[in-house]
């Protein structure tokens, strides 16, 4: 059994949170939290916050061990783009994409 939390609408590209999101796939979730807290990456603080809510989610609503719990899928999807318009020479205008991600962590057992 899995237990899952969804992070919707962060406002960080998708290209850049599955780069966090490969390096603790797989790995335990206390190893997976101390690779969050020491990476130098802005995606990894709200992923720890998802990772700590999967893991709550797994203890209180499934009933299983933490010390067991393990990172058995992560990803990143995109969401809505937030269109803004730069200007530029001669009168133009360049559109500048804002994107957003939605984010999904699963933990399950060993």
């Amino acid at each position: 059994m899995e237990a899952k939390a969804h992070l919707r609408y962060v406002r960080i590209s998708p290209r850049k949170i599955q780069i966090v999101c490969d390096l603790i796939r797989g790995k335990s979730v206390a190893q997976a939290t101390a690779i969050l807290m020491n990476t130098p990456k802005a995606a990894s603080e709200p992923l720890l916050k998802l990772l700590k809510s999967a893991a709550a989610n797994a203890e209180n609503n499934h009933g299983m061990d933490p010390e067991k719990l393990y990172v058995s899928e992560t990803f990143a999807t995109p969401g809505p783009i937030i269109k803004r318009m730069m200007p530029r020479a001669q009168g133009r205008g360049y559109r500048i994409n804002k994107r957003t991600s939605h984010v999904t962590i699963a933990v399950a057992e060993r």
